[in-house]
């Protein structure tokens, strides 16, 4: 019987040219469930409220947030929604700015209010928000928004916010008791952050190019992350990238740069990371890398790239620090890099004592003549991967174990 109130439900709909919105695809099935009279209700309400809640939050927002207007049970199942997503990029776009746009923004601000405000602070797990911020009017609106969602237990969010002032994030954002995921971004310059930053749970933390004051991303955010076992840190044409990463935790570390303008600005670049295991590593060579500690590591993935900016790029340190390495990916920048500072300015490889898997390529005959040598410092190499050889459409494998 419900199953004829459903398919009746979809013939209605499709002579009313549907929209295909959850609310009226619901409606017209408890329309016609009525005009049949079964005394049965639609098959979805029949359904626990928690299980309807965990179906809702996997649609978008705004979507879960419509089917509010159904009745009061609808209500109720909303403020069980534990995924908030709101994206204001849907509505605005920045090109195209023209009288109506203030009016659009602040309707996407009443409705980041409404939907908050309809869940009656019941706990969230997920909250993303994407918007452009115009004025303190609208940087308050943001901060409170935040604020909200870590009173309300929140484990992860997802900031992707875009302003030409200085951003003020609120102070509870770095003291949450449940966040285990953070993710900044992207291209805002952060005020100065609380000295008391308490993230005892947090464990993973992606990073977008974003400025901090100083060295509070090294000195103050990582020490108040304890448990702290992934970052992930991008910079692209953007000043006030970290140059140094310390942390005694964290496990799998991704660095990518791509600032060469300002590379003769930046010093050196250090990595105090003890128990690091996966590291992913693509910036320009730099003068210098005084202190890396990487005793833990497993696998590398190193994408250096040459800049005349730099004459005398120095990699000792690097190289060095990471020569505890098991499975080492280079790719033929790297290897054109490592190269010319081992033929022109003396870079003298350390002994591979664990590597057993290289991935090794390169474009011109000074990058092969490095392999070689790299074998020669890598007793215990079982397997080489050869990329980017002329004729192939595809890598390489040999066993070097065979090969001698």
């Amino acid at each position: 019987m419900i199953g004829d109130a459903c398919e009746k439900g979809r013939t209605f709909n499709s002579i009313g040219k549907r929209k295909g919105s959850l609310k009226e695809e619901i409606g017209s099935v408890c329309m016609d469930a009525k005009k049949l009279d079964t005394g049965l209700r639609d098959a979805i309400s029949l359904l626990p409220q928690e299980v309807l809640g965990d179906i809702l939050s996997l649609l978008p927002t705004k979507l879960a947030a419509s089917t509010s207007v159904l009745s009061k049970k609808w209500r109720n199942v909303f403020a069980l929604v534990h995924n908030l997503d709101f994206d204001d990029s849907v509505l605005l776009r920045p090109e195209e700015r023209n009288e109506e746009w203030d009016v659009i923004r602040e309707s996407f601000r009443n409705f980041v209010d409404r939907t908050i405000a309809m869940q009656c602070g019941s706990p969230i797990k997920k909250f993303s928000l994407k918007c452009q911020i115009v004025g303190d009017s609208e940087m308050a609106h943001v901060g409170r928004w935040i604020s909200n969602a870590i009173e309300r237990g929140v484990l992860e969010v997802d900031l992707s916010l875009k302003t030409y002032a200085r951003l003020f994030l609120p102070c509870e954002l770095f003291k949450s008791k449940t966040l285990v995921k953070l993710t900044l971004g992207s291209q805002i310059s952060l005020m100065k952050m609380p000295p008391d930053v308490s993230l005892p749970v947090l464990k993973s933390l992606f990073i977008d190019s974003i400025f901090f004051d100083g060295g509070d991303l090294c000195y103050v955010f990582l020490p108040g992350c304890p448990v702290l076992e992934e970052l992930f840190v991008r910079h692209e044409e953007e000043v006030g990238i970290p140059l140094c990463i310390c942390s005694a935790t964290i496990k799998k570390l991704s660095v990518y740069y791509d600032l060469e303008s300002e590379i003769d600005f930046m010093g050196g670049m250090s990595f105090n990371a003890p128990s690091l295991v996966s590291l992913n590593y693509r910036d320009y060579a730099l003068s210098e890398y005084p202190q890396v500690n990487l005793k833990s590591l497993v696998e590398a993935r190193l994408d250096i790239h040459y800049s005349k900016v730099i004459k005398k790029p120095n990699l000792t340190g690097l190289i060095r620090g990471m020569s505890n390495v098991k499975t080492l990916h280079l790719s033929p920048a790297s290897v054109d890099v490592i190269s010319l500072c081992v033929k022109k300015h003396g870079l003298l490889l350390p002994v591979f004592n664990n590597l057993v898997n290289l991935s090794f390529g390169s474009k011109n005959k000074r990058g092969w003549k490095l392999l070689p040598y790299l074998l020669k410092q890598s007793p215990k190499l079982e397997t080489v991967i050869i990329q980017g050889l002329d004729g192939y459409t595809s890598d390489l494998t040999m066993r070097v174990k065979v090969l001698h």
